[in-house]
């Protein structure tokens, strides 16, 4: 028997016709254990969609009876053999990475051998609509898009002192009390409420997602500005010398004290913030990420200036010949030194 090997290429080519696609189509050149094609012969193959890794759960298997060409090449629809275990249309494209398993046996018995398991780098978006279709059963996938879509409804009575709140994905109404004193102004991001009530000293702030209100304190002296971004909302309080986040992933407030001689500027980018304390001589980024306060020391004779782009914040000591760079996709700083003759200027280029 001919040891066989797969020269071989999934390609993304869906059957449509009138219907949602079930199969894949998939091509591959059989060659035997010198390198040379194996032509014009009948060779079986085994074909399983495995979740999660090359050794997870096999999710559906079947069998396929090809014949070669001229050039050892094969075509096959995965998705159309004879059914071993599983439906290849129940298959959650959607949930999990995908791996292919092949095996083959050269003379189109069931003798298998292994030829490889190779990760679906790029599962079919039609697949996936078939998944979503068979979830909600007979519906159009750009129905289920956009009734997956939300909106979250809020007000405020003056007269009775509440904040009302409408959560759209838990289906329920929530409220918040305020000082009978208090004229508060109801802000949004994303779905996410918030507002300050100026005479109990409280910022209050609704989660988008469960409906739940969460508060923060602050100093009587003080009259904070809510600033936000990107589903989160952040103050400062100049005389307890903190800067707030509230940080809608976690439901949390989280805080980050400052020097009390300092005065600094909040700034955003999409859902994080930073803050320069030039009396400490820190740069300070709260990371979504992470959920926590991050910083980086700079030279006490630096005063540098933050750039903002796209989660990132970027900042150069020029005293120190370092740039700084906070990545916000892992919530880590990183710098990278240059020659101290220099004055670098920072450009920023935002990626898509």
């Amino acid at each position: 028997m001919k040891k066989l090997l797969l020269f071989s290429a999934l390609f993304i080519s869906f059957l449509t016709f009138a219907q949602v696609p079930q199969g894949i189509s998939y091509q591959a050149i059989a060659l035997n254990s010198s390198g040379a094609p194996v032509v014009s012969s009948d060779v079986r193959v085994k074909l399983s969609i495995l979740d999660s890794s090359s050794s997870g759960t096999i999710l559906y298997t079947e069998t396929q009876l090809k014949t070669t060409n001229a050039q050892g090449l094969f075509n096959l629809v995965i998705g159309q053999g004879t059914l071993v275990s599983g439906a290849f249309n129940t298959i959650n494209w959607g949930n999990n990475s995908k791996f292919l398993k092949v095996e083959m046996d050269a003379s189109g018995g069931t003798n298998y051998a292994l030829v490889g398991t190779t990760q679906l780098l790029s599962v079919p978006y039609a697949m996936h609509a078939a998944s979503v279709s068979s979830i909600a059963g007979n519906t159009n996938i750009n129905d289920e898009i956009i009734e997956n879509k939300t909106s979250n409804i809020g007000f405020i009575d003056l007269y009775d002192n509440k904040v009302y709140v409408y959560t759209s994905t838990v289906g329920t109404w929530s409220s918040q009390s305020f000082n009978a004193n208090a004229s508060p102004q109801l802000i949004e991001s994303n779905g996410n409420f918030a507002f300050v009530d100026f005479y109990d000293n409280k910022a209050y702030s609704c989660n988008g997602k469960t409906g739940i209100w969460s508060s923060q304190t602050f100093n009587p002296n003080a009259s904070p500005d809510l600033v936000t971004s990107n589903n989160n909302f952040a103050f400062i309080d100049f005389y307890d010398n903190k800067a707030y986040v509230y940080n809608t992933k976690t439901g949390i407030w989280a805080s980050q004290t400052f020097n009390s001689n300092a005065s600094p500027d909040l700034m955003e980018s999409n859902g994080n913030f930073a803050f320069l304390d030039l009396y400490d001589n820190k740069a300070y980024v709260f990371s979504t990420k992470t959920g926590t306060w991050l910083s980086q020391t700079f030279n006490g004779n630096a005063s540098p200036i933050l750039t903002a782009t796209n989660g990132n914040f970027a900042f150069l000591d020029l005293y120190d010949n370092k740039a700084y760079i906070f990545n916000g996709k892992i919530g880590t700083w990183s710098s990278q030194t240059f020659n101290s003759n220099a004055s670098p200027t920072l450009i920023t280029s935002g990626t898509n």
